[in-house]
């Protein structure tokens, strides 16, 4: 298996290549040159398989470089212990008949990105050993919330490696903020900036391209490689819980082999709910992927016209990890829908980032339509969601999955579509407690965050998770602001270089 780049598809690099560098060269993004099969042989073989099992299977088909030995190391240090808090790693809840919620935030951090980060750096650090033997890797990671404290959890003290957090000063919850500049580590630093996510993804890519830093980096035995989901070991575990819900739907009897599943995803940066495209392209029964979008609608609106246009209002909402305008992995999904067509992703990209837009061809909105809904709600309505939810299924959501769920509603009652429908459940309530509060009990009293946790808990009977309560006491290690022309240096200043 070789992976090839979207802006480039004459190179042709192995799988440990691809995770190493993270991002080809010239800006693009690695996908595999072709996506392997499941049968239904295989689906059937992975029922009675336990969640780690499962994900050995599907990466072997990615990993073709990785050894049996080498995959078991990373899979079993990933989701093996006592590191996610089911023995399922990621259960599925029923919501109703038809709904069943995907629940992705059961391990360290409390958020879906755990099912990837904490892969990421087993797989980082085995690849590296023949990608870079020579070089100390330096994560470089853009955060709207949850992938910054996934990305430091996961590679904290990890041999060989570096890793720096850059967030948005006022665009993350406060346990979110928390989480990072509590975080305990001797190879990680973190520092919020004046601006938005798409400043701090934008500005981290332009870093991470940059030959005269990648020179410098060099010079001191040190390179780049990245935790976002560009990087194409941080996408790649996704695609495993997306089989991996398809089998246990199957095991509960709620689906027969060859039925199809519906999957609903809230999503700012389409690296989630591309995974479960993969899986669709790999031979899981997928029907509609159902995209959820908050106020910033920008990729409900680009799904349903073709017009990808980032020239509009940001907000700063209730689903800060969902507020980006910039939606990095679509890029993938183009390239394939165009027949990996690199000069039109060139064209597109050009466009993007010079004009803030690009229309797609009439083809590629059609195979758009066929595989893909969606929709948005604002604030108030994700907000009477989690009233709802709660009051009417006795289901405690985040600001996120209740985005998922309201949009599924929505699309439901205007498809009338049936279908078994796996809705992807983002992260715990408890790390957006103020919010959760006000939508369950009216308003939220003016607290400190934990003891908003903790009144959470008691009116609702549900239980803080124990990695959030473990943050009370916690010493903040990491106070710095950055203005966004000083993040290249700010990163020099991190590396102590």
């Amino acid at each position: 298996m070789f992976y090839t780049s979207t802006r480039d598809k004459s190179l042709k690099v192995t799988a440990s290549e691809a995770i190493t560098n993270g991002i080809s060269k010239e800006g693009g993004l690695f996908v595999p040159c072709e996506i392997p099969t499941l049968t239904d042989a295989d689906i059937t073989e992975m029922v009675g398989m336990s969640y780690i099992e499962r994900a050995k299977k599907i990466l072997a088909l990615y990993l073709t470089d990785f050894s049996k030995e080498e995959l078991d190391y990373c899979v079993n240090g990933a989701y093996g212990g006592e590191k996610f808090d089911s023995e399922k790693v990621a259960p599925l809840c029923d919501l109703s008949e038809k709904a069943k919620v995907l629940e992705l935030f059961r391990g360290p951090t409390c958020a879906f990105k755990d099912m990837a980060l904490q892969l990421l750096p087993y797989l980082l650090t085995t690849a590296s050993k023949r990608a870079a033997p020579d070089k100390e890797i330096v994560i470089l990671v853009a955060t709207s919330g949850d992938t910054g404290k996934a990305a430091l959890e996961g590679f904290k003290d990890v041999d060989r490696t570096r890793i720096l957090v850059f967030y948005p000063a006022h665009g993350v919850s406060p346990m979110q903020k928390l989480q990072m500049t509590t975080q305990e580590g001797q190879n990680v630093g973190v520092c919020a900036i004046n601006g938005n996510f798409d400043d701090a993804q934008s500005s981290v890519k332009k870093i991470f391209t940059d030959k005269k830093v990648a020179e410098k980096l060099s010079e001191n035995g040190l390179m780049f490689s990245s935790a976002n989901s560009i990087n194409w070991g941080r996408l790649v575990p996704q695609i495993v819980y997306y089989c991996s819900a398809y089998c246990d739907l199957l095991e509960s009897g709620a689906i027969k082999m060859g039925d199809k599943m519906n999957v609903v995803v809230p999503t700012g940066n389409f690296g989630n709910i591309l995974a479960a495209y993969y899986a669709k392209q790999m031979g899981i029964p997928v029907g509609k992927l159902i995209c959820a979008s908050n106020s910033n609608n920008v990729l409900t609106d680009f799904l349903t016209t073709g017009t990808y246009d980032r020239n509009r209002n940001f907000f700063t909402t209730v689903s800060p990890s969902m507020d980006i305008l910039i939606s990095s992995n679509l890029e993938r999904l183009l390239f394939h829908l165009s027949g990996e067509d690199d000069a039109k992703i060139r064209e597109y990209m050009n466009a993007l980032s010079k004009d803030g837009k690009y229309t797609v061809s009439a083809d590629i909105l059609e195979k758009i339509s066929e595989n893909f809904a969606a929709g948005y709600t604002d604030e108030d309505s994700t907000l009477e969601t989690i009233k709802s939810t709660y009051e009417e299924k006795n289901y405690l959501a985040d600001t996120h999955t209740a985005v998922a769920i309201k949009v599924y509603n929505d699309y439901e009652e205007k498809t009338g579509d049936n279908t078994v429908t796996v809705i992807a459940a983002t992260a715990s309530p408890y790390k957006f407690a103020k919010s959760v509060i006000a939508a369950v009990s009216g308003s939220a009293p003016k607290v400190p965050e934990f003891e908003m946790a903790e009144i959470l808990s008691k009116e609702t009977g549900t239980k803080i998770p124990a990695p959030l309560a473990g943050l009370k006491d916690k010493k903040v290690r990491f106070t710095s602001i950055s203005e966004i022309e000083d993040m290249e240096q700010c990163v020099y200043d991190l590396l102590g270089i």
